[in-house]
């Protein structure tokens, strides 16, 4: 995935397409938009950064799983969780340098004492409880040969899906042409979600 900072308007359309198509709890995000304000009057500006689950080449999330919970598939490169085997110890959490994992502890209504909505039954009743979720590049939806949840709804075309490994895609394109970067370098993951600069 490309996310373009010139383009990005902070506007949640992310945040709140990817929390639609997953059903997450209350207070899980898989795309979080976090703002800043940089400079001083009168020439004070907002600087908008999008985020998510960077679905490293080399993820600490999977090196650290005790159980193989957290796992790569091998066909696109998706980091994924498998529920079933996930045990809630929290180390991929502490092991990712991004803070894009959350852990499901109880089940929370948005309404607490009015009981769980008709969209809560449909959606988050899904998810189990004690287990850890992330973003998984709605894996189902890219299988479907469709864009992420996010990258399909953002309304400035400030996201790009593609084959990083192909160097004729669109998104290879864009990160050669525009010095496409990642974040945090240092930490030497090989995240495949690059940011343009604005």
């Amino acid at each position: 995935m490309v996310i373009d900072l010139k383009r990005c308007i902070g506007c949640y359309g992310c945040q709140l397409s990817c929390k639609a198509e997953h059903g997450t709890p209350p207070g899980v995000l898989f795309a979080r938009v976090l703002k800043r304000e940089e400079g001083q009057y009168p020439t004070v500006r907002q600087i908008f950064l999008p985020v998510l689950c960077n679905h490293c080449e080399d993820a600490p999330c999977i090196d650290v799983c005790p159980t193989g919970a957290s796992f790569r598939w091998e066909e696109d490169g998706i980091v994924d969780i498998d529920h079933d085997k996930c045990v809630g110890c929290r180390a991929c959490m502490m092991g990712c340098p991004y803070n894009n994992r959350y852990f499901n502890e109880e089940r929370l209504d948005y309404f607490h004492d009015a009981g769980a909505t008709p969209y809560e039954e449909a959606r988050t009743m899904r998810h189990q409880d004690g287990v850890v979720m992330k973003c998984n590049f709605c894996r189902d939806r890219v299988r479907a040969g469709k864009e992420p949840a996010c990258v399909a709804n953002c309304p400035t075309v400030a996201r790009y899906f593609g084959d990083l490994d192909d160097p004729t895609s669109e998104v290879s394109r864009l990160i050669k042409e525009r010095d496409g970067f990642t974040l945090h370098p240092e930490v030497g993951t090989g995240p495949a979600v690059y940011y343009l600069p604005q």
